[in-house]
């Protein structure tokens, strides 16, 4: 069975692929793994070696820390639900709106329409 940490881990990494407009295959490409490998890491079966964080970071431009927030201290609590890709692509979408006035109106929306619903 997957430690809590590694599916963490493996969470937040396909999070950020997803938020870089990457598939498995083109990080694996990347990364010199095969797509396989890539799955394996977003589910948490395989272990994510520091080597390897580190190239992943420098390939999505995330921090190492970004890997481990929202994780409790020693790993022992429940893992966060992953995010649908669509909840990705449209929070990457959000962010691309350069007038924050027009953001907070947009997020006051959809919760909005969320609580309704």
């Amino acid at each position: 069975m997957a430690h809590v940490t590694d599916v963490h881990v493996g969470r937040r990494l396909r999070e950020a692929r997803l938020a870089k407009g990457m598939t498995q295959t083109d990080l694996g490409n990347a990364l010199g793994v095969s797509f396989q490998q890539v799955q394996k890491y977003e589910k948490g079966t395989n272990r994510i070696g520091s080597s390897r964080l580190w190239d992943i970071c420098t390939v999505l431009d995330v921090t190492v820390a970004y890997f481990f927030d929202g994780l409790s201290r020693g790993g022992k609590n429940e893992p966060e639900p992953a995010l649908s890709s669509r909840a990705i692509k449209l929070a990457k979408e959000i962010d691309e709106i350069r007038d924050e006035d027009v953001k907070t109106h947009f997020l006051r929306l959809v919760r909005s329409y969320a609580k309704s619903a």
